[in-house]
């Protein structure tokens, strides 16, 4: 696709939304037809990228990828490197996302990617997309007062740890209004009490009876909802707003310098990213940065047992009721357990229990771009056959359950990835195998991490020689998930409190909490109605205020 111009532009991948600029994107997060916005050209890196980017800072790298895809008279350069400085000053790591090597012999490393406030990988981009929020209402209310005023209505769903990587984003900022959507006893007990244990005025927890794909449902219903889109300016937080994807590119490339700088790894050597994913979000944006020309050899997803994208990369087919494991018919996993009626099944790593991977969306239209139509049709010709053919498998996928591609498309996605399924069983003997290892000393991973690894060991035994280098992405910290941490570890408790557990969490589930309960059979409807009394109730504070 064509190098990148000064005026960057957005458009949906359904095929009904176009010539959007960044703000526009970010603000509204999803488009009036459903579709997730994309923009409308992959920039390509400067010539002298592999030079002039060596040595910098995580916050200069961020600078300089961010500029290829934000226009600077929509956001001045000054203004985006304050904005990148703020969003990275509340992280712990002095790199940010630092890489360690786990194990010399088979060149697998980790990026950590838990240094923020909550431990999560979310903060990478949810500290930049909250400072982003702030930054483009503050432009948007000076001079005005009262209900003058813009008030965003952010509104997300979680698995756990978005929605806290959220709260933190945004609590207490002017004009804002956070509603965070998450399955009631479906989230460890460190990231529900991270999340509603915020007191903030403008922060508010719903626990949903059902699933996280309930919740994301109720999200799009909101968004889908002209009613409310009338009174309601609402914005995402989850990785449906393009701004998510757009920060989490940075660590791919900052790893990638890191090794180099590390000097375990030439220039020529290859490289494969391993991401633990649910909702092909943080995976997506490798996908970018490989696009861009980022020399990744591949991209390996690494589903739980959750594994709708590892099915779809053997078959071609993307199925919500498969059962799971079963390559056959026959209704039961192969453990014998029968799935769940909703399709999800629980396991250890339930940030990754998600049915329907929201950003899929964003790859098939690419797909589509490239594989049905040639560099000799009009540009706006290949676009809009693109999202004629996401709108066609997603209708599929609403009305049937499930679609299928043809051998084209299936070529097309395996080329830039490949994808391997990991157990609960697997993922408790990972967390085992690492910290027992004498590479890794006494490492200990969380549940998503130890699949990341598990599926890193997998690919490193078919990437060929020594050459390959494995970078498996450290999503979150494992005293969010110390249940886990505790069945594989049993005997090793003292040494996680002592050494492992942060002195954040320490006492945590002891303090006071706000939360509301929405039942399943409220529906979107229900949580339109929290919503509309908690912004309405925090207007009227400001008024009294005299905001």
């Amino acid at each position: 696709m064509a190098s990148h111009t000064a005026s960057q532009r957005y458009l949906s991948t359904r095929g009904g939304s176009y010539d959007f600029s960044f703000e526009e994107v970010v603000l509204k997060g999803l488009a009036a037809d459903g579709g997730l916005f994309i923009p409308e050209e992959i920039p390509v890196l400067p010539s002298d990228w592999a030079t002039k980017w060596h040595n910098l800072s995580f916050e200069d790298l961020a600078y300089e990828i961010f500029s290829l895809y934000i226009s600077p008279s929509e956001i001045p350069a000054a203004d985006l490197k304050d904005i990148i400085r703020r969003s990275y000053a509340t992280f712990r790591a002095n790199d940010v996302t630092p890489t360690v090597t786990l194990d010399k012999d088979k060149n697998i490393h980790l990026l950590e990617l838990f240094h923020g406030p909550t431990f999560a990988f979310k903060d990478v981009a949810l500290q930049f997309l909250g400072n982003l929020f702030e930054y483009f209402l503050v432009r948007r209310n000076e001079n005005k007062s009262g209900r003058d005023r813009e008030h965003l209505t952010v509104v997300g769903a979680t698995s756990g740890d978005t929605g806290s990587a959220a709260i933190y984003g945004l609590r207490g900022k002017k004009d804002v209004s956070v509603f965070i959507m998450f399955p009631h006893g479906k989230v460890s007990p460190i990231q529900e009490a991270q999340m509603t244990t915020v007191l903030d005025a403008n922060v508010h927890n719903l626990a949903v009876d059902g699933t996280f794909d309930d919740c994301q449902d109720f999200v799009k219903a909101l968004f889908a909802d002209p009613e409310m889109n009338k009174t309601h300016k609402l914005a995402a937080v989850n990785s449906i707003n393009w701004a998510r994807i757009l920060a989490q590119i940075t660590y791919y490339f900052y790893s990638y310098f890191n090794l180099i700088r590390q000097q375990s790894f030439l220039p020529a050597s290859k490289v494969r990213f391993v991401v633990p994913t649910g909702n092909f979000g943080d995976i997506l944006a490798g996908y970018f940065a490989k696009r861009m020309g980022l020399p990744a050899e591949k991209l390996v997803i690494a589903t739980n047992e959750n594994d709708i994208l590892h099915r779809f990369w053997e078959s071609g087919r993307y199925e919500k009721h498969t059962v799971y494991g079963a390559a056959a018919e026959g209704g039961f996993a192969e453990d014998g357990v029968k799935a769940h009626e909703s399709g999800v099944k629980e396991t250890l790593s339930p940030a990754m229990d998600i049915l329907v991977s929201s950003n899929f969306e964003r790859l098939l239209w690419f797909l589509a771009y490239e594989v049905y139509s040639t560099s000799a049709d009009a540009v706006s010709q290949r676009r809009a056959q693109a999202g004629d053919h996401v709108k066609n498998w997603l209708n599929d996928l609403k009305a049937k359950g499930g679609f299928s591609v043809d051998k084209q498309i299936l070529a097309a996605a395996q080329e830039d990835f490949s994808s391997y399924r990991v157990s609960d069983e697997e993922t408790i003997e990972s967390i085992k195998q690492t910290y027992a290892a004498p590479s890794s000393k006494g490492y200990v991973l969380d549940p998503h991490t130890a699949i990341g690894v598990a599926a890193a060991l997998r690919s490193a035994e078919v990437s060929g020689p020594p050459s390959t280098h494995h970078i498996s992405l450290a999503t979150a910290h494992p005293a969010k998930f110390s249940s886990a941490v505790e069945q594989a570890l049993p005997d090793d408790k003292a040494y996680f409190v002592e050494k492992v557990l942060p002195e954040e969490f320490k006492g945590l589930e002891d303090k006071p909490r706000r939360v509301s309960h929405v039942k399943k059979s409220d529906g979107w409807q229900g949580v339109r109605k929290v919503v509309i009394a908690e912004v309405e109730a925090e207007l009227q504070a400001a008024d009294k205020a005299g905001r």
